[in-house]
């Protein structure tokens, strides 16, 4: 039961980056290689996670009450509000028609200049948390190692 809830959260997660985000975004289009490689990536890692929820991780029965569980799913969901409240500013900075840069105000874009970019890398580190699995910590390491790097080209 505790790997299929994980396995879900991961599913839900995929699907939700995937269609709502991309059906709602604004800005330039993406170019195709660049949606290649996404795809090539997520398949990669949501097998890797999906394997690793279904045949290699074990839990034990009190897995729910573990302060591991808790804590990485508290950082879980704190990561994912800074990520879709940081979205939704960035959606309306500009009208339908605009691409020029603006610069975002609000929510955790006073603290930090890629607030996007900081709840996905706090997600998945919750995420790596709760699962207690070497591929979630991976993948959150890979984000941070991937996704940092954009966060300081958009401050600069």
């Amino acid at each position: 039961w505790i790997n299929l809830h994980n396995l879900l959260i991961s599913i839900s997660l995929y699907f939700s980056r995937t269609f709502i985000y991309s059906a709602i975004t604004r800005g330039r289009p993406t170019p195709l290689y660049i949606v290649i490689l996404a795809v090539i990536f997520c398949s990669y890692n949501g097998f890797l996670q999906g394997h690793c929820m279904v045949y290699a991780a074990t839990y034990p029965q009190n897995w729910y009450t573990d302060i591991r569980f808790i804590s990485g799913v508290v950082i879980f969901i704190l990561g994912m509000a800074i990520n879709i409240h940081s979205d939704h500013i960035l959606r309306q900075l500009r009208k339908p028609s605009e691409l020029a840069y603006k610069i975002p105000q609000g929510g955790m874009f006073n603290y930090v200049s890629g607030a996007n970019y900081f709840g996905e890398i706090v997600e998945w580190f919750g995420y790596a948390i709760a699962t207690w699995s070497l591929p979630g910590f991976a993948f959150a390491l890979f984000t941070l190692c991937s996704i940092g790097p954009r966060a300081y080209h958009h401050h600069k």
